[in-house]
C-alpha cells in the first residue's frame, strides 16, 4: 500500500494523455488555444503503459484518463484496452468533453470502462457556444445518450461560473429526476492558462448548495465515500444524485488519495503544485524500475499537507494559473 508523509493512502492516478482540446472553454484556456506540446515532449503510449504498470504494482488501484481531451489523441482506444488488462487495476475511468466520444462508447463498455465523467456546463446550446467557443453541443448530448444506452455510469461535471451559467444549476439538477446520473457542480479554479483574469471565487460550494436548496428544500445528504472530493446529496424520489466539489476551497485535502501525471510526464502530488518529478526524463535517461520506484516513493514522502501549502511552494510563490489542459484535470 502506498502512503504519503501524512499517512494518506495513495491509490488513484489521473493520467493526462494530451494537452490538446477541441473546445476553448474560457475558464480553461485562451480562445486561440495554447502553445501545444510537441510530439517528442509527450509521453508515448508505451511510456504511459510502463508507468501505469509500475504504479499498479506499487499500489495504484484506479486510473482515470484525462487531457486536454483524450479522444483528440490518435489511437487512444489502444491505450485504454492495454490499461484495462493490467493485473491489479480495479477501475479504469475517463473524463471527456464528449465531442468525439459517442462512436467509441460500445468499445468502452466492452473493455470494462464502466464510469465516465462528462464535462457539461450548460444544457443551453447558445450558452454552450458562449462558454466553449465551439458549436458542438449536439455531439456532447449524443455522447450523453450513448453512455446511458450502454449502461455506463455517468458523472456530469459542471463548472459554476458567475455571470455565465448559474442559471443552469437547477436545470442540470433536473436531470437527476428520471436519469441515474450524478451531476457534480465544481467551484471555478484559477487554471485558465491566462485566458482571463481570475478575480476570486464568487460561487463557492456553500452558495451552490444554497441555490439548489431554494428549489429543492428537501434535498438530503448522502454518505460520502472515504476519498470523495464531492459533498453528495439526493432529492427524494430522484433516480440520480448531486455532488458539490470544493475544488478551490480545498476542503477534501485531508483525505486526498490521488496523484497526477501530465502529458509530458510531470508528477504532481497535488493539483496546485508546480510538479515534483519528471518521470519522462528519468525513463528516457535509462532509469531502472528500482530507480523509478525510489524516485516516486521519495516524491510521495514529501507531499504537501494541502492545496494551499502546495500553491505556496511554487517558485517565487506565484499563483497557479496554467491551463487545466496541461495538468490533467
Amino acid at each position: 500500500m502506498l502512503t504519503d508523509n501524512h499517512g494518506r493512502k495513495i491509490n488513484y492516478l489521473r493520467l493526462a494523455v494530451t494537452d490538446r482540446c477541441n473546445l476553448r472553454c474560457f475558464y480553461c484556456m485562451p480562445e486561440d488555444g495554447l502553445n501545444w506540446l510537441s510530439r517528442s515532449d509527450l509521453l508515448t503510449y508505451e511510456e504511459m503503459l510502463y508507468i501505469c504498470s509500475l504504479l499498479v504494482k506499487m499500489g495504484i488501484e484506479k486510473i482515470r484518463i484525462t487531457g486536454g481531451e483524450p479522444f483528440v489523441r490518435k489511437d487512444i482506444m489502444q491505450l485504454l484496452a492495454s490499461l484495462s488488462a493490467l493485473r491489479g487495476l480495479n477501475e479504469l475511468t475517463l473524463t471527456t468533453n464528449g465531442v468525439l466520444t459517442a462512436p467509441f462508447v460500445p468499445e468502452l463498455k466492452r473493455i470494462g470502462v464502466n464510469s465516465v465523467n462528462l464535462s457539461l456546463d450548460t444544457l443551453d446550446a447558445n450558452r454552450f457556444f458562449a462558454i466553449a467557443k465551439r458549436d458542438e453541443f449536439a455531439k456532447v448530448m449524443e455522447t450523453f445518450e450513448q453512455l446511458l444506452k450502454y449502461d455506463i455510469e455517468v458523472k456530469i461535471n459542471a463548472v459554476v461560473m458567475d455571470g455565465k451559467n448559474t442559471q443552469d444549476i437547477i436545470p442540470l439538477v433536473g436531470l437527476t429526476k428520471d436519469m441515474p446520473v450524478s451531476v457534480r457542480f465544481i467551484e471555478e479554479m484559477p487554471f485558465n492558462g491566462d485566458g482571463h483574469t481570475y478575480t476570486g471565487l464568487e460561487w463557492n460550494y456553500k452558495r451552490i448548495l444554497d441555490e439548489i436548496r431554494q428549489k429543492y428544500p428537501d434535498i438530503t445528504k448522502l454518505t460520502d465515500s472515504p476519498y470523495s472530493t464531492s459533498h453528495n446529496y439526493q432529492i427524494p424520489n430522484h433516480k440520480g444524485s448531486i455532488g458539490v466539489i470544493a475544488a478551490y476551497s480545498r476542503t477534501f485535502c485531508g483525505t486526498c488519495n490521488r496523484i497526477r501525471i501530465t502529458p509530458e510526464g510531470e508528477l504532481k502530488t497535488c493539483l496546485y503544485d508546480a510538479g515534483v518529478l519528471n518521470i519522462r526524463n528519468l525513463i528516457r535517461n535509462g532509469a531502472t524500475d528500482a530507480d523509478l520506484q525510489n524516485a516516486l516513493l521519495k516524491a510521495f514522502s514529501h507531499r504537501h499537507k494541502n492545496g494551499w501549502e502546495a500553491e505556496q511552494s511554487r517558485s517565487g510563490n506565484t499563483s497557479a494559473h496554467e491551463s487545466m489542459a496541461t495538468i490533467g484535470g
